[in-house]
């Protein structure tokens, strides 16, 4: 490990644009890009503002820790589908989930009632080509001035990469599965 002198001068300059709602993406590999994402969360709630989060890949009757949590301090979380791909027991169905699914979320980011949309693992149903990426990039383009959008999973469209302000990559390192550890309650729900 080298050892740093701390910084004794800002290190940036503050940004003199107006503030406005962001397009926010955490893709990538490696763990962290829902935690990310439900950390952002947090942070708005605290501050009073509305939030919302959609989970695209989770059935509407999920009870992980996340869900338990938001339930306890009033953020709305909704599972929009029937679980990952090699679970389904009916694809075009998992598919038809989440273009109802899609449906609500746009709806919620058009209406301005929330400051932060969580659309959670949207990733997975634009890439198996459950939901048309233009609809998606339109209701990135159009929602209100001052909604926040965060979206999250592996392999992000490269067209919603660059319409994006905020782009995270996580990148796997090391990983306890890989080593033969199972998940675990409470740190991979």
């Amino acid at each position: 490990m080298q050892i740093e002198t701390p910084p004794s001068v800002k290190p940036y300059e503050k940004p003199e644009g107006e503030r406005r709602g962001l397009v926010l993406v955490n893709t990538g590999d490696g763990k962290g890009k829902s935690t990310a994402a439900f950390g952002l969360a947090l942070r708005a709630h605290g501050r009073g503002k509305a939030v919302k989060i959609y989970q695209f890949m989770k059935v509407p009757s999920a009870r992980f820790g996340e869900h338990r949590m938001f339930e306890q301090i009033g953020i709305p979380i909704e599972g929009l589908g029937d679980g990952f791909s090699w679970k389904s027991q009916d694809l075009e169905r998992s598919a038809q989930l989440a273009r109802e699914g899609w449906a609500r979320a746009r709806a919620a980011i058009l209406s301005g009632a929330y400051f932060l949309v969580v659309l959670d693992e949207i990733t997975y149903p634009l890439i198996y080509g459950w939901l048309p990426l233009p609809a998606v990039l339109e209701t990135l383009r159009e929602r209100p001035r001052d909604v926040h959008v965060m979206l999250t999973g592996r392999r992000c469209p490269p067209e919603i990469i660059a319409l994006a302000d905020t782009v995270t990559e996580m990148q796997m390192i090391k990983h306890a599965f890989k080593a033969g550890i199972p998940a675990q309650r409470g740190i991979e729900d």
